[in-house]
């Protein structure tokens, strides 16, 4: 049973998409960020509500958070901005930065003040994120960072970056480490469009060409960026879960009513049992998603490991967004081929699920490997833990 705090938030959140749905189908159709969308989110507090009060946030808990992100689920550029925002930057930031970095950046990011991004994803460093050719190395009081980001969420609209690079390259995965670099470091981004969905949040190409950043914007410890990236994507795919979980509830509410409003053969095709058997496996995947995502929440919260339960809760749950919005098309026949209808959006937003926090294949390999106990290992020895098409990356 949820208690009040999350029933509040997710009362909000639905308040804001109905008075607000028609600006942000607006900035779909144009490819545009959403900024005033966001300004309007960020007053709310939906940027900083696991963030202690004291740090600028709204001091609610986890699941108050996916109760959000299921809430947004229907609107996934929405969402994909609030999971990049808290998931991906504030979590490691929370847990690994010191002091005078929680307080120059939280704040503002909790807030909505400034945006952040996880640069992690390379052209050629996808999956295999431990092959990453970002380069760091020390000059003085600082680090000069070389390399290139691509399929980077906010790559455009960030000031924060959370930038992984090799500081050792010898060591492979145990050489990266990661760093907080400011926009005004000298990072250069470029947008990349044309996306098949999430057409309202912001994706692009970050480039680091002699970008100084001072020692002390180390995050963690040096050698520290791999365990602090994959320990990132567990919170990630969680979220990403209730993500998923959120847009099936919109496409079955959705589906539910044509269905009770669409007439064939002189009744509503809500009682045709081939229709009300599509229904039937929507609300199953629905369900079984929703209790994986909160099996894996309760994991986090509770302290314990939930690396397996957030790689079973993002490989079903988005699977499962695939098949239901498939199936909500169906529903709506012809009609839900049209963009005026809102299932053929959702019917592209879930399309995403599957790559970006870690492929489909790629969380298999993780449980199998938790399974046996055996890894599996990419060509020259590495062990393969993720795909991030980083937030949006490569996704995010």
């Amino acid at each position: 049973m949820e208690v009040p705090e999350h029933k509040e938030i997710r009362e909000l959140a639905r308040r804001f998409l109905s008075e607000r749905g028609g600006a942000l189908r607006a900035y779909e159709e144009e490819e545009a960020f959403p900024w005033p969308l966001v300004e309007e989110m960020a007053e709310l507090g939906f940027l900083g509500v696991f963030v202690p009060e004291a740090l600028g946030g709204a001091g609610l808990d986890f699941f108050a958070y996916l109760a959000l992100l299921e809430e947004m689920g229907g609107w996934a550029s929405l969402r994909s901005i609030l999971s990049v925002q808290q998931s991906l930057v504030l979590t490691p930031l929370l847990a690994y930065g010191t002091e005078a970095q929680k307080a120059r950046y939280v704040p503002r990011l909790a807030r909505g003040e400034v945006l952040g991004a996880f640069a992690l994803t390379e052209p050629e460093a996808g999956s295999d994120a431990a092959s990453l050719k970002t380069r760091a190395h020390k000059e003085g009081d600082f680090y000069v960072l070389e390399g290139q980001k691509t399929f980077i969420s906010h790559a455009n609209v960030a000031e924060v970056f959370l930038v992984f690079a090799k500081t050792d390259p010898e060591k492979g995965a145990k050489g990266i480490t990661c760093f907080l670099v400011e926009r005004g470091d000298g990072v250069k981004t470029s947008p990349l469009k044309g996306k098949l969905g999430l057409k309202a949040a912001d994706t692009g190409m970050v480039f680091l060409d002699g970008v100084r950043v001072p020692k002390d914007r180390v995050l963690g410890k040096e050698g520290e960026g791999f365990k602090i990236a994959l320990s990132t994507l567990d919170t990630g795919r969680v979220s990403l879960a209730a993500g998923a979980v959120g847009l099936m509830q919109r496409a079955l509410d959705l589906s539910l009513a044509y269905a009770r409003e669409r007439k064939q053969f002189g009744r509503p095709i809500a009682q045709f049992q081939l229709v009300q058997e599509h229904l039937a496996a929507m609300k199953l995947d629905l369900e079984a998603a929703r209790l994986l995502t909160y099996r894996a929440a309760w994991k986090k919260v509770k302290g314990e490991p939930y690396t397996l339960e957030a790689s079973l809760a993002k490989l079903f749950a988005s699977e499962a967004a695939n098949r239901v919005a498939y199936r909500a098309i169906q529903v709506h026949g012809g009609y839900g081929f049209f963009e005026e209808y809102e299932v053929a959006r959702l019917y592209r937003d879930a399309r995403i699920l599957t790559l970006y926090e870690g492929t489909s294949e790629v969380q298999k390999l993780i449980i199998g490997a938790h399974l046996t106990g055996v890894r599996a290992f990419a060509q020259g020895g590495r062990y393969v833990p993720h795909n991030h098409l980083d937030s949006c990356s490569a996704s995010r």
